[in-house]
Parts: C-alpha cells; sequence; structure tokens
C-alpha cells in the first residue's frame, strides 16, 4: 500500500521562494511606480484561499492590488473545474485578457488552480490561448514566486501541473487577506473519497493535513488581527488527521481552537457524512466559540444513486446523523448540497430525495444539475434521463425547499438573536442600514445606532423574507 503521509515542503524550498520574492521586489522598486496585480477566483473557498497565498506573495513582491484588470501588470485567474459552466466563463474570461496584450507588452497572464491541473485543459491553453504566460496546478502553487521570476527573466512560456500528486503543505509564504470580519483556514488540502461525479481528488491529489501547532499559530493570528467570522477549510474536514498518525482528530483539533482566547466565531466546511460523528456533535454543543452551523451535503436520497456515487452511506444512516446532531444542538442550522439528474436517476430516485428535503428541512439548501466531468467514472455511466425530465426535477425540488425555507425564516420572528456586524445594507428602503451574520450564518439586515462593522449585536427579529430576517439592534456584546 502506497504511503500517503502528510509531508511539508522543506524550509530550503520556502526560503528559495522567499528569494525570488526578495528579487522581483527589488526589481519593482526600481519602477518610477509600483506595479498592480489583479486577481479573479472561481470556484470554492478553498480557491478563495489560495488566491489569498497568491496575493499575500504578489504584495511582498511589491505590487499592489487593483480591481481593475485593464490596471494591471500581473494577471492571476484561479480556476475550478467541479463543474462544467466554471470551465466555459473562464475560458471566456481568457479571451478577453489576452486580447490586453495587444497595447500592453508589460502584462503577465497566469492561469492556476483545478481547471489547469487536467492535462486536456493544459493542452488546450498551450495550443488556443498562446499569450498565457504562466501555468501552474494545485500542487505548484507555493512555487508562484519561482515561476513568476523565470518569466520576468525571459523563460519561454511555463507551464507546471507536475507535483507530487501526494502533494505537500508549505508553510512560511505570505498571505493577503481581505478587509473585514471574514477568513478562511485551511487546515487540510486533497481528498480521498472518490465520489464517482468529482474531479476533486484527481486535481488537488489525496489527502493531508496540516499540523495542529501551525494551525492554532493562524487562528491566534487572525483573532488578533481581528477577524471575528473564521471558517476551517478542506474538501473532508472530518477526515482530518488520519494522515498524521498522532491521535488526533477533527473533534480534538476543534476543542484545541475553541480553548483560544478571543471574541470570535468558529465554523467549517465542508463535511462528509460518512465521517460525522456524535463526538464532532459534542464538541460543537460544548464549544465557547463553535458555531451552531452544519454543512452536510447528502446529494442524494436514493441509495441506489448514493452507491453509484460511492458516498459511503444510506440515506437511513444520513437521516439518523442529522438527528443526533439537532439532539445535541436544537438551534442548528443545517444546509446541503444536492445533486439533481445523476446519470440513472429516476423519478423513483428523486422522490427519496425530496423525502430527505422535507424530513431534514433545511435552512440552506445548494442545488445543482448534475455536470459531466471528463476523467470521471460517473461520466462514462448510462443515462436515459432528458435534460427536460431533470430540470422538471430541479424546478420541482426548488418549491419544495422554498416552502420549507420560509417555514424556517418565519420561526425567528420576534426572536433576539446575535449578530455580527459585517458589511453595510443595500436595503432600498434606507432603514436597515447594515448587515451581518447570526451563528448559524443566516443574513440579517439591522437598523440601528452607532453600528461598527466587528461589533456583535443583540438583534431582535422585526420581519423575514425568504432571503434575509430584519431586526433592530438592542446592544452591543459578545456572547462566547
Amino acid at each position: 500500500m502506497m504511503d500517503f503521509t502528510s509531508r511539508q515542503v522543506p524550509q530550503t524550498e520556502i526560503a528559495r521562494q522567499l528569494d525570488c520574492i526578495e528579487q522581483i521586489r527589488m526589481r519593482n522598486l526600481l519602477q518610477p511606480q509600483a506595479p498592480k496585480f489583479f486577481c479573479q477566483t472561481f470556484g470554492c473557498q478553498q480557491n478563495e484561499a489560495d488566491t489569498e497565498r497568491i496575493a499575500g506573495m504578489l504584495c511582498e513582491m511589491g505590487y499592489t492590488r487593483t480591481e481593475d484588470a485593464q490596471q494591471a501588470n500581473v494577471i492571476v485567474v484561479n480556476t475550478c473545474a467541479v463543474r462544467e459552466h466554471a470551465e466555459k466563463r473562464v475560458f471566456g474570461i481568457m479571451g478577453r485578457y489576452t486580447h490586453m496584450k495587444d497595447t500592453r507588452s508589460d502584462l503577465t497572464i497566469c492561469m492556476c488552480g483545478c481547471m489547469v491541473q487536467q492535462e486536456h485543459i493544459k493542452e488546450k491553453i498551450k495550443k488556443s490561448y498562446p499569450r498565457v504566460d504562466i501555468v501552474f496546478g494545485t500542487h505548484m502553487l507555493w512555487r508562484f514566486p519561482e515561476l513568476l521570476l523565470q518569466r520576468i527573466n525571459g523563460s519561454k512560456r511555463i507551464f507546471d501541473i507536475s507535483g507530487d500528486p501526494k502533494g505537500e503543505i508549505a508553510e512560511g509564504l505570505p498571505v493577503q487577506r481581505d478587509e473585514g470580519c471574514h477568513a478562511w483556514l485551511s487546515i487540510m488540502y486533497g481528498c480521498n473519497n472518490f465520489c464517482t461525479y468529482c474531479i476533486v481528488p484527481y486535481v488537488r491529489g489525496r489527502e493531508r493535513s496540516r499540523k495542529p501547532e501551525d494551525i492554532e499559530a493562524e487562528l491566534r493570528c487572525l483573532v488578533e488581527q481581528g477577524y471575528r467570522d473564521i471558517t476551517l477549510l478542506g474538501q473532508n474536514v472530518n477526515s482530518y488527521g488520519k494522515d498524521l498518525g498522532i491521535g488526533m482528530d477533527f473533534s480534538d483539533l476543534l476543542a484545541r481552537l475553541d480553548a483560544v482566547e478571543g471574541e470570535y466565531r468558529l465554523r467549517f466546511m465542508t463535511s462528509h457524512p460518512k465521517d460525522a460523528s456524535e463526538k464532532l456533535f459534542a464538541t460543537m454543543a460544548n464549544g465557547k466559540h463553535i458555531s451552531h452551523q452544519l454543512h452536510l451535503p447528502f446529494q442524494s436520497g436514493s441509495n441506489d444513486i448514493l452507491k453509484r456515487m460511492n458516498r459511503g452511506y444510506t440515506k437511513e444512516a444520513y437521516l439518523a446523523l442529522i438527528q443526533k446532531a439537532k439532539e445535541y444542538m436544537p438551534d442548528l442550522v443545517l444546509s446541503s448540497d444536492i445533486i439533481v439528474g445523476f446519470p440513472g436517476e429516476t423519478e423513483a430516485d428523486f422522490q427519496q430525495t425530496l423525502d430527505v428535503v422535507r424530513q431534514g428541512q433545511y435552512d440552506v439548501l445548494y442545488t445543482f444539475l448534475y455536470s459531466k466531468r471528463s476523467g470521471t467514472p460517473a461520466a462514462t455511466m448510462p443515462d436515459a434521463a432528458t435534460h427536460e425530465e431533470k430540470q422538471d426535477r430541479f424546478n420541482r425540488l426548488l418549491k419544495v425547499q422554498e416552502a420549507i425555507n420560509q417555514q424556517r425564516q418565519d420561526a425567528y420572528q420576534d426572536r433576539e438573536l446575535c449578530v455580527l456586524i459585517d458589511g453595510m445594507s443595500n436595503s432600498k428602503d434606507g432603514v436597515y442600514t447594515h448587515c451581518g451574520r447570526t451563528d448559524g450564518g443566516l443574513l440579517v439586515l439591522v437598523r440601528g445606532d452607532d453600528l461598527q462593522i466587528g461589533d456583535f449585536v443583540d438583534v431582535t427579529i422585526e420581519k423575514t423574507s425568504l432571503r434575509a430576517l430584519y431586526g433592530r439592534a438592542l446592544r452591543k456584546g459578545y456572547h462566547g
């Protein structure tokens, strides 16, 4: 059996990247004005976290960030491979960016992320997008400074989607997060589950966990910097620690992080049902900072479809799991993912999915029509259902969830909730001036005096809608 124990990038290699950063910084100091960079991210929260690393490196190189691609000297597009629609959007936008080189000889265009980790995508970029300068995969993100320096020094176009398929963890590189209350904190990378519809294990590699002391140190830094809502990230956080061999699972890590003092909330995603446990729910219920929010994708309510998806659990086991979670946390805010139209799905299978939705009583559902991914087992499975049939099922699912969602939202009427103010409202009436999130992550528009972003505020809910709750601020104060 192959050894997939997590490995860290040697510090000598990290030092080499830091040296490349310094060389580029010295070059940029000689420019009349600081050069600019523009980043665009597609896909999941892990991609967002990866972009923060890339932005951190670019800032250390002496670039300043711009939100206008036309003003940038370096453009980085971080791609997603989960759905076909995302790939089409990426190629459409890359066409526009590469045309900018007609008048911008100093422009460097980079593509990275999950999509470009695929060999056939790399070849398409080589042939059809000759003005893309650097293409690097998910395993090579930590080598970005070296690749950029090579291109600046006159190297030919660079395509690097190699790297260890097991992946390595790079610690000690800079990160540039957005201002505000929210922060992503990656605790692990990759996936071992190989769901038959999913490309992620092929493009992000096998599971590898960061050391708990590195995670805790980063959390402490985030709390000191004033971040108030911190999300732990992993393709399957419930698998954390299996590769470390130190006897620590995700529940243990969560309890360790919860012990860090400060005014903040701690949440996580994504959890795989086959690895979720009563121990995890007890840790959440007993935590001081851990939000009572759980994203637990079930994908389908049909045991036959779940088996063909290689999900590793049954409908009955899943329903028992969420019932147990609600017993520990009666105020739990529950969300899930559903795929409609998986190859071979029948109307009877779909009815089983609707049954789970009705029993689960979800606050939020993320619903998707099946998207075929080249290279996955599901891509070759027979499928008799028409697109029209799948779309009809999708529409019916939305109607069922909309009714549940309205009922769930209405139940908050006149209740008092603790809300983290995280932005300004775009409410047209001008009454609800700020917006924020509850412990469970629900959106609340808030009215009140002297509200500041980053405040924890007790709010009484005055009205509800499918989209949001609306409330009046009562008092400030953190409730840990």
